[in-house]
């Protein structure tokens, strides 16, 4: 990667911390570069190597942030919007970083895994039909699965609009009227739409998982983290 200044170093990985900010921090000696006091906020480090403090606090360069959202209802999947509160608003400060947008969107009453990143090229190939990467969910009905449910979904469900489906796959549970949806791909409503195909209704639905990573049982509704390493490339690889 090539060389960045030391302003835009820190403003993009600390939220809040403005160029101005960064300059004002320097000429009071608050910043250092390799264990030296850096007085230029024009200086060009190598973001990878340079060991870069604010205020005594060692800053570690990532590029991109990937974070698990376990979204509660009522939440609406975008960046901005005047009447509902968004998943972005539920991000800790310290994770408020310029660029973050929700990977995907859930319905506002469904719930579940969000990943949220600045990674662009990553939501592409995550929403890209072509990519396969899998989506799982959590789904509880009005009435039981109906018989030959489950070949209807490997076959490729036809919605009652005419909109064929990519084949999925239907894990029937314990209780008749629970399941695990796998799709491959996010058509609007698709799960709903494709209930009511069957002539039943969705009265609960989760997503549980990206690819192959789950979302993570100790998380609350509005609880975040940031991916794991082994998370990310999980999905970096995920098809």
């Amino acid at each position: 990667m090539p060389l960045i200044r030391l302003d835009r170093f820190i403003c993009s990985q600390l939220p809040g911390v403005s160029r101005s900010g960064v300059k004002e921090l320097c000429k009071k000696g608050q910043i250092s570069v390799n264990g030296e006091t850096e007085r230029s906020p024009e200086r060009k480090i190598d973001p990878y190597t340079a060991e870069v403090a604010v205020l005594g606090r060692r800053i570690t360069y990532k590029e991109h942030l990937y974070i698990m959202l376990n979204k509660p209802a009522g939440v609406v999947c975008a960046t901005r919007d005047g009447l509902s509160q968004t998943v972005i608003e539920l991000l800790p400060p310290e994770l408020r970083r310029q660029g973050l947008f929700p990977a995907g969107r859930l319905d506002k009453d469904t719930v579940g895994f969000v990943l949220i990143t600045d990674d662009g090229e990553l939501a592409h190939r995550m929403l890209s039909p072509r990519s396969h990467v899998p989506k799982t969910y959590f789904v509880r009905l009005e009435k039981p699965i109906c018989p030959g449910a489950g070949e209807a979904f490997a076959a490729g469900l036809t919605l009652l609009d005419g909109t064929k489906c990519l084949p999925a796959e239907l894990i029937c549970s314990q209780k008749p009227d629970e399941c695990t949806v796998v799709l491959h791909e996010g058509m609007f409503h698709q799960i709903k739409r494709m209930f009511e195909a069957l002539d039943n209704n969705v009265i609960f639905l989760k997503r549980i998982a990206i690819g192959g990573v789950k979302l993570d049982n100790n998380l609350p509704y509005g609880g975040v983290r940031e991916l794991k390493s082994d998370e990310v490339k999980a999905l970096t690889s995920a098809e």
